[in-house]
């Protein structure tokens, strides 16, 4: 036997709620956007060797600032200050992904983890 015309029941009611769903879903895109804007003009700043070394990037990724210590510049030991400035850009990469990570957190409510779908 075969159900009315709304088929599955239920369905019928769909236009209404995929309106509302659609609303919503733009709604959290355009909020998603803004963040994300606001997310890309924020400074974010990491400092390794107790200040010796200092790393400012935008929330684009883009270095803005590097600012190393005379005291840090030693001829015979150029890795140690390799290795500052390494460590001090990944450490402002790992902030910029946080705060990242928050807005989206924030946005979606703790639904984050369906699957990549935000």
């Amino acid at each position: 036997m075969a159900k009315g015309r709304g088929g599955y029941g239920g369905f019928s009611q769909m236009p209404g709620n995929y309106s509302n769903l659609m609303k919503q879903a733009q709604r959290m895109q355009r909020e998603m956007q803004e963040k994300q804007e606001a997310l890309e003009q924020s400074e974010f700043t990491a400092a390794t060797g107790g200040g010796a070394v200092s790393v400012t990037m935008n929330g684009k990724r883009e270095m803005i600032d590097l600012t190393i210590s005379p005291d840090a510049v030693d001829p015979d030991d150029v890795e140690m200050l390799q290795d500052l400035v390494i460590s001090a850009v990944n450490e402002v990469l790992r902030k910029i992904d946080a705060a990242n990570e928050e807005n989206m957190s924030k946005l979606t409510g703790g639904l984050g983890g369906l699957g990549g779908l935000f």
